[in-house]
């Protein structure tokens, strides 16, 4: 079983940025692509970015590609998201996920197969 547990939310203001972190155990990091998705109240679930399990594919969400930054560090099995110049519309709780992804990298929630609980992201205007 894969544990994942995500920090770096709490409450900025609109322009600041700000670094989420997700703590993977378990089973080796290197074997799952990691991804970034968010989720308003009454909203489905957002894809905002994923990685393979190398580090070297990424994807973005056409609106997110931008301001938001996804990385890894799989020796300390650990996965990044950087949000900069933070918007109200990025409020939201943010998680993180892992899977064996057959393509590389997938912005469909439905090839994850591991999640986090997620952390809330709150940005004043």
């Amino acid at each position: 079983q894969v544990q994942l547990v995500e920090s770096g939310g709490g409450l900025v203001q609109a322009g600041d940025s700000l670094r989420l972190s997700c703590a993977v155990s378990g089973r080796p990091f290197s074997r799952y692509t990691l991804a970034w998705f968010r989720q308003a109240p009454g909203k489905e679930r957002e894809f905002v970015a994923a990685m393979s399990r190398g580090g070297d594919t990424t994807e973005y969400a056409d609106t997110m590609k931008e301001r938001f930054t996804i990385s890894r560090d799989n020796a300390k099995n650990t996965g990044f998201l950087q949000m900069n110049s933070a918007k109200p519309e990025d409020t939201d709780v943010y998680y993180c996920a892992a899977g064996a992804v057959p393509t590389l990298v997938s912005n469909s929630r439905w090839e994850y197969d591991y999640w986090g609980q997620g952390t809330q992201v709150t940005v004043s205007s």
